[in-house]
């Protein structure tokens, strides 16, 4: 058994991971925003253009994400608030020094069709 990178308390396979094998996609806000957070943990770039919806694509590069994701030590998610579209949530991680770091974000998501996407996020 294997807990979950998003700290939702699941098995990792009846939470992202049921996403990030595209057996299932996410149905609210939240969910994709745990996924993605798992994603980078794992650094899944795919799976973190994918769910980036089309319009958006152009502010985060492919290279920017895979960058990030392999610079960094993904420790924990916090999930402060999920209303709507929105979610807010801190991610806790260590950066390329070692040093303990707090990414705290508002983020944006969109549903088209039956699928959401990340929009844009800012820091709070």
């Amino acid at each position: 058994m294997l807990d979950c990178y998003c700290d939702s308390g699941l098995e990792f396979i009846a939470c992202c991971g049921k996403f990030l094998d595209k057996s299932e996609m996410p149905s609210t806000p939240e969910e994709l925003m745990r996924s993605r957070y798992s994603a980078y943990k794992i650094k899944d770039i795919d799976y973190l253009v994918a769910t980036t919806h089309p319009d958006y694509r152009k502010y985060y590069s492919r290279k920017s994400i895979a960058n990030w994701a392999n610079s960094v030590e993904f420790l924990k998610l916090i999930i402060h608030e999920s209303i709507g579209n929105r979610v807010k949530f801190t991610a806790i991680f260590k950066d390329e020094k070692g040093n303990l770091q707090e990414h705290r974000e508002d983020s944006l998501f969109k549903l088209e069709g039956e699928r959401w996407y990340y929009l844009e996020g800012e820091d709070f």
